[in-house]
């Protein structure tokens, strides 16, 4: 049976009922395992960190995961930019590009039918893929990498339990959870965290001088506790003061891995790959590493006009920084516990403009999962000859933040507080069963 699943070979397979075959009709989000509400039925996730790749931008399904026919820019003939190659999992294509991952997609799994609805705002489309949310006027939800944070805590002594390498925005952030969920923010990885080392000038003595003032100045406000200023403040203090120390410092030490590893990983974001690994190694529990950093092309994913005609060695450099990334874990006994996650705000129409690159779209296109203990191996939904629309198997954005959540053992159904106010972990989402049987 090809791996590609869909409907009718996932009920001859066993692995669906008929009601839940009905509960999957495309335009809906209910669940295919479970009603609302209900216990998720499902073997629980094992792993124990999550690598969150992020391509700023809107990465085009049908010019990465999702091939089809080839169109032509010039002609105006919708279609892929590039050619389709196969790949280690019989009856998935994906683009040239995407070669050596091609090789390693047996370790992955391609998502093909994520949808949500928004489609003209890149701030709105990448609150709703972190937050799994829209936004609103009374509450500011947390990112994906908060929850984590939240639910998980850090899993080693002396280091964060949130990174982020690449843009500090409310998007990423903790939302109602309060700062102590927040991330630690890296600019790069040459220099590691500055930010929480000690000035040479700042003895020990003098450290000791400033905590005991620290102190005293926590006892004058501890009648003040509920001042979330105040209390914010003092949890980011707390938290820096932990990793001022030169332990997690040697985390950031890239130049101990061996230069074959370090060139196979490539560039600036391979290295921050490496680094990611390195972080998980290290205890933390949730690392965000965005790749519309370089802008290779001058727009990054975001693909309009001609931005496209450099897309390929941004997909060339996701590429090798990916398969490298899931060989090395692999080789470190950590691909099992290891979630990969590579995201992105929406996809791209399968028509050209008028500059010949591509607008936005956001009904049907594709994420990927990889490691973390899942189901590998297999393609998730499928979308019309252009890409454009979900044939099966659609996949709503809380669906896809249970499934992170299911895998790192986190009930995506519990309810957090946004001061007296229940907030479920998701909005109704429900991880996707094909990845846990």
């Amino acid at each position: 049976m090809p791996v590609n699943l869909n409907r009718r070979q996932a009920l001859a397979a066993g692995a669906l009922t008929a009601g839940a075959l009905a509960a999957s009709s495309f335009g809906s989000s209910r669940p295919l395992f479970a009603n609302e509400g209900a216990a998720i039925k499902l073997p629980k996730g094992k792993a124990e960190h999550c690598i969150f790749l992020w391509l700023g931008g809107g990465a085009g399904q049908i010019d990465t995961w999702d091939p089809k026919a080839q169109g032509d820019p010039t002609a105006k003939k919708a279609g892929s930019m590039y050619k389709a190659i196969d790949t280690a999992v019989a009856g998935t294509q994906v683009c040239e590009f995407l070669s050596r991952s091609a090789t390693v997609l047996d370790r992955m799994n391609i998502v093909r039918s994520v949808h949500h609805e928004v489609i003209d705002e890149h701030a709105a489309a990448t609150n709703r893929v972190h937050t799994g949310r829209p936004t609103a006027g009374t509450v500011v939800y947390p990112s994906i990498g908060s929850i984590v944070a939240h639910e998980r805590g850090a899993a080693g002594e002396g280091v964060p339990a949130y990174v982020l390498i690449g843009y500090p925005n409310v998007t990423r952030g903790p939302g109602f959870l309060g700062a102590k969920h927040s991330y630690i923010y890296l600019t790069d990885t040459k220099s590691g965290p500055v930010g929480l080392s000690r000035p040479p000038e700042i003895t020990s003595e003098r450290q000791a001088r400033r905590e005991k003032l620290l102190a005293e100045v926590r006892q004058h406000y501890s009648a003040a506790k509920t001042d979330e200023t105040i209390k914010n403040y003092d949890a980011t203090i707390e938290e820096m003061l932990k990793l001022a120390g030169p332990n997690f410092g040697k985390v950031f030490a890239l130049e101990n891995e061996a230069d074959t590893l370090r060139n196979r990983y490539g560039g600036e974001f391979g290295q921050r790959c490496l680094l990611a690994r390195r972080l998980c190694q290290s205890g933390v529990r949730f690392v965000e590493v965005s790749h519309n950093l370089n802008f290779l092309n001058g727009t990054g994913w975001d693909v309009h006009n001609d931005g496209m005609l450099k897309q390929h060695d941004l997909i060339t450099e996701l590429d090798h920084a990916l398969a490298t990334l899931v060989e090395d874990l692999e080789q470190q006994k950590m691909l099992d516990k290891t979630l990969i996650v590579v995201a992105t705000e929406f996809g791209r129409p399968a028509g050209f403009d008028g500059g010949g690159g591509r607008g936005h779209h956001s009904k049907s296109y594709s994420m990927v999962l990889a490691g973390g203990g899942l189901k590998n191996g297999l393609t998730i939904g499928s979308t019309d000859e252009l890409a454009m629309k979900i044939v099966d198997r659609p996949v709503s954005i809380p669906d896809f933040h249970a499934t992170i959540c299911w895998s790192l053992g986190i009930d995506p159904h519990k309810e957090l507080y946004a001061g007296d106010r229940p907030v479920p972990i998701t909005d109704g989402g429900h991880p996707i069963a094909e990845l846990f049987a």
